[in-house]
């Protein structure tokens, strides 16, 4: 029979120390990997207090690197970045405070140049399939809808 390996607070706490200083992370992410290590709700807490007095858990920093990260990295849109963050219980305040930081010429320049290179890589013939292709492709990567339908207009007629 196997036995789950238990952890005190202090070593909990050090495990949680060094899992919130390698990447940034978010309460969600901390809650469920403490409820992981089989810790009870009221050393989770403990724990939670002693990274936010700490700065190793910061919710703002947090969405606004996530932010960046899936917006340079990943691509993504507006919509999809608002969405992912939601899942993550990330504050209304702290989603806005992050997508502010998007600079919006960047952020269409990237629509762009996105846009136009998925759309010389569709292999389709027929040119409406061949715009539905570009347009799912990009409501996905959650880009707003009037700057899609915008888009795949000028570049399909």
């Amino acid at each position: 029979m196997q036995t789950k390996k238990t952890y005190t607070v202090q070593e909990a706490t050090r495990k949680l120390e060094h899992y919130c200083a390698y990447q940034e992370r978010c309460h969600q992410e901390v809650r469920q990997k403490l409820v992981s290590m089989n810790m009870i709700p009221e050393a989770i807490d403990i724990i939670i207090v002693h990274l936010l007095e700490h700065n190793f858990l910061n919710e703002e920093r947090f969405a606004k690197t996530f932010v960046s990260g899936k917006f340079k990295i990943k691509k993504w849109g507006i919509r999809r970045l608002t969405h992912e963050l939601k899942k993550k219980d990330i504050s209304k305040v702290n989603i806005n405070q992050a997508l502010a930081e998007i600079d919006i010429t960047e952020y269409n320049e990237v629509f762009n140049v996105l846009a136009e290179k998925r759309a010389n890589s569709i292999t389709e013939t027929n040119k409406y399939k061949k715009k539905q292709k570009l347009i799912d492709y990009l409501l996905y990567r959650g880009w707003e809808t009037h700057l899609v339908y915008e888009k795949a207009k000028e570049l399909f007629g």
